[in-house]
């Protein structure tokens, strides 16, 4: 009788601590660990995803409303040009040289765009002459549009094929982006519906064939 009554009085210790054991192995079950990269930081979107461009102008984008990042995004790049104040001349530009619809309904483009100051380095009457040579403006600002929607580690490297027929090439200086040689970026990574937008602070030239 006694070794019957020590076996009875282990079987219920034991089955009282079942439920205790089967909850806390559920638990550790039912939490999965957060996701990380490799490096063993969290996961995040690239920056244009994240709505933060490069660039020590971007500041001087409107905060919302037309031309601010959550405006360009749902815009195409055109008419995210023609909403941006400082981009006024290149607008103007792109009418004149009837580039309008080409760019309105061109797929994944990168547009090096320069900026009224930068236009404004130009002689009064070169500027003046440029606007009236039609010609001559198609190529001047085609040769700032290239192909694919760049983010800005695939800027630098290898040269990038330009609507215009040439290349252009972007080196990386510290937090600066620099365009030919001598255009620096001044926002950048600037997503728009159908093309990624780079403001730049001089005009770029074509080389002549």
């Amino acid at each position: 009788m006694k070794k019957q009554f020590l076996v009875s009085g282990l079987s219920a210790l034991m089955l009282s601590a079942l439920p205790a054991v089967a909850g806390a192995t559920a638990g550790s079950a039912s939490t999965p660990a957060p996701s990380s990269s490799a490096s063993g930081h969290m996961s995040s979107p690239s920056a244009g995803m994240t709505g933060k461009p490069i660039g020590p102008g971007c500041s001087a984008l409107p905060s919302s409303g037309k031309g601010s990042l959550s405006s360009a995004a749902g815009e195409r790049v055109t008419t995210v040009v023609a909403n941006i104040p400082e981009l006024s001349t290149l607008n103007t530009a792109i009418k004149d040289a009837g580039l309008t619809n080409k760019l309105y309904t061109a797929k994944d483009i990168t547009i090096f765009a320069p900026s009224n100051a930068a236009f404004n380095q130009l002689p009064p009457d070169t500027l003046k002459k440029l606007l009236a040579d039609k010609a001559h403006l198609v190529k001047l600002l085609t040769y700032h549009v290239v192909e694919g929607e760049k983010t800005p580690s695939q800027l630098v490297g290898a040269p990038l094929k330009t609507m215009q027929g040439g290349q252009i090439t972007v080196k990386r200086s510290g937090q600066d982006y620099i365009v030919s040689g001598k255009a620096k970026v001044i926002c950048g990574d600037i997503p728009t519906k159908n093309a990624t937008l780079y403001t730049i602070d001089k005009v770029l030239l074509p080389h002549a064939k």
